[in-house]
């Protein structure tokens, strides 16, 4: 933006008042912030890809949620609300600097904190929220397909356990810490006994914290989705619909992309271009 004369320090000369969103992966000053990278570097530099996956594997990469969207895209979208507001008291406008690296170790200030506690360890695959806890993890059903559970409190570990039909005792040292990996084995066979649908049929909609894992194909079709219409159809194509949901002002979602130069005609004649310079402009393919 710089380079195109239209940098924040030229901006805000012309208006004070205005909010000026940069969003990038490394930020604005720092050794690497010339550098190119990606979601998985940014999210790599924060700490959070390292906890990310089995123990016996590399980390995994988390698609681009943690970086790109999370860190970067919402932490912008807030941060420019934040300083409009700001604005709105103090009459000056600022720079919003999202940075990626920032914005994922952010998103793990829990992680970080759980760490500082005593209460998270460096291995991965080994403490309560990465898989390493039986009662948060993922298992494979009889037909090759997976449900998640997520029954940390005591009590919907308790439901979990009656309705799955786990009576063997070693159940019950939910938060014996050495005992996680028998347990995990236990609890992965008693899932493999039984279909996805089988499991559904049994614990979902209960407080044993259970759900199926949907891929893309299956989610929107999923009852409970269907009712909320969490996925809508635009054109032909389903995708999620807004979030969040507004009560007096709901969004929508917007209509399919266009055609390339689709408008040009009405985008020429508002810049002022009559119709015989645009008919040219078409003849020569330049639109």
């Amino acid at each position: 933006m710089e380079r195109l004369g239209l940098g924040p320090d030229v901006c805000l000369a012309r208006n004070p008042k205005l909010v000026y969103g940069r969003v990038t992966g490394w930020g604005q000053d720092g050794p690497l912030a010339g550098a190119a990278g990606h979601d998985l570097n940014y999210v790599a530099l924060s700490g959070m890809l390292h906890p990310l996956g089995d123990a016996d594997r590399p980390p995994a990469p988390p698609l681009n949620l943690v970086g790109d969207f999370g860190g970067g895209g919402m932490m912008l979208a807030f941060g420019v609300v934040c300083a409009m507001l700001e604005a709105r008291t103090s009459g000056r406008g600022q720079v919003v600097d999202a940075a990626m690296t920032d914005g994922a170790a952010l998103l793990g200030a829990m992680i970080y904190g759980m760490r500082a506690h005593g209460s998270w360890t460096g291995r991965r695959g080994a403490n309560l929220l990465d898989g390493g806890a039986p009662f948060y993890a993922t298992y494979a059903c009889a037909d090759g397909k997976f449900v998640a559970v997520g029954a940390i409190e005591p009590r919907f570990y308790a439901q979990l356990l009656d309705l799955a039909g786990a009576s063997d005792p070693a159940f019950d040292a939910q938060w014996r810490q050495a005992a996680w990996p028998d347990l995990k084995d236990r609890f992965a066979a008693l899932f493999a006994t039984r279909t996805r649908a089988a499991w559904c049929a049994l614990l979902e909609g209960t407080d044993a914290c259970f759900a199926p894992v949907l891929d893309m194909d299956e989610a929107p079709s999923h009852p409970h989705n269907a009712a909320r219409g969490t996925f809508v159809d635009v054109a032909g194509v389903t995708q999620p619909a807004p979030a969040p949901r507004f009560s007096r002002t709901p969004g929508q979602a917007g209509s399919p992309p266009g055609l390339p130069g689709q408008d040009a005609a009405a985008i020429l004649a508002d810049w002022g271009w009559d119709a015989a310079a645009i008919a040219t402009l078409r003849r020569d393919n330049i639109v």
